[in-house]
């Protein structure tokens, strides 16, 4: 479904992703974890050139782009094979929710109006959200909003969702709204890949957790195993930190 190799992104000097290799299985929901300012985000952005990467491939289904050699045609094919939900919502501040969901399918993937209003009323069924559809963001939660921005990643029917840090922006009343949403879409075999604070999430999700460091994958394996028995000192002392009660 998803393949790295090799995926680079300096800037001047500075190495932020030193050569990242990454296989995700279709289906299958990959955490990313790591101290801050180690890549996590950059490594989202790289997948669908929000960030231009410096070198290295990526392949997702049956496009594979070098970032050598790009054109702006496979940069759109591969947009179009990703979703992308954001910490701060990205939500159009004069666009209600039902039209937020719709404006890709309009803008980008050409749908006929009237079609992409009508998957957008499907999907803010989905997410318990039908209420809200002519809901304007400022009179929204937090947590809706955040689960607007998942439903336009839905609408698309995506290869991969990528989720960067999705309830970092959260209140903490609205946290448990966003990854009961993520859950669902896990039961749906949804592949998604999510760069998160959120332990008990990795958890509970996760099929593979990665622990990133220095702009490198330093361990990934099973979430029962990673947080039971890290094997990598860097990893036991991140997990130390943001668990206390961390026995490894």
């Amino acid at each position: 479904m998803i393949q790295l190799k090799g995926l680079r992104k300096e800037y001047g000097k500075q190495t932020v992703l030193d050569g990242i290799d990454l296989d995700i299985a279709k289906g299958e929901i990959v955490v990313v974890i790591g101290p801050s300012g180690t890549g996590k985000s950059t490594l989202l952005r790289c997948i669908n050139f929000l960030e231009t990467p410096t070198a290295g491939e990526i392949t997702v289904g049956d496009l594979t782009v070098d970032a050598c050699s790009t054109s702006r045609k496979d940069i759109l094919a591969l947009r179009r094979r990703t979703a992308f939900v954001f910490q701060n919502y990205a939500l159009f501040a004069n666009k209600n929710a039902l039209d937020n969901i719709a404006e890709r399918l309009i803008v980008v993937d050409r749908w006929p109006k009237e079609k992409a209003r009508q998957k957008a009323r499907e999907i803010l069924q989905r997410i318990g959200l039908a209420d809200k559809a002519e809901a304007y963001p400022a009179s929204l939660s937090g947590g809706q909003q955040q689960r607007v921005g998942i439903g336009r990643a839905m609408a698309t029917g995506a290869e991969v969702i990528l989720f960067d840090e999705p309830t970092s922006s959260l209140d903490p009343e609205w946290v448990e709204e966003v990854p009961g949403l993520m859950k669902q879409l896990a039961r749906e075999h949804q592949t998604m890949l999510v760069v998160t604070h959120e332990m008990s999430f990795a958890r509970d999700v996760a099929d593979r957790v990665i622990f990133v460091d220095g702009g490198r994958i330093v361990e990934q394996g099973p979430p029962s195993e990673l947080f039971s028995n890290p094997r990598d000192p860097r990893t036991r002392d991140f997990l130390r930190k943001v668990l206390p009660d961390q026995t490894a």
